[in-house]
């Protein structure tokens, strides 16, 4: 026999997995954004233009996508923002 307490349980899971669905829905297409904009910074990194990854980057990245990974790209490479750091030791030797 079928108590309310499960009914309400069962509603509930209902209920949750229908918020997770709509929640991935949602998030999805940042996720690819972020992928493949992630895939063209490691390409320009092949070629020699070098970004460094930042939480912030990969919300640019994730938001505008390529587009955003070429904005990052070319700020990197006019050095204006998100050039990687690099350490220059002098008088050590």
């Amino acid at each position: 026999m079928v108590t309310g307490l499960e009914v309400v349980i069962l509603a509930a899971v209902v209920v949750l997995l229908l918020g997770s669905y709509r929640v991935i829905h949602t998030v999805r297409p940042f996720i690819v954004n972020a992928v493949v904009g992630l895939v063209a910074l490691i390409l320009a990194s092949m070629f020699g233009f070098g970004v460094e990854i930042t939480p912030i980057v990969l919300l640019i990245v994730a938001i505008g996508g390529v587009p955003g990974a070429l904005l990052v790209v070319l700020l990197a490479y006019l050095g204006i923002a998100f050039t990687p750091i690099t350490l220059v030791i002098t008088g050590l030797l």
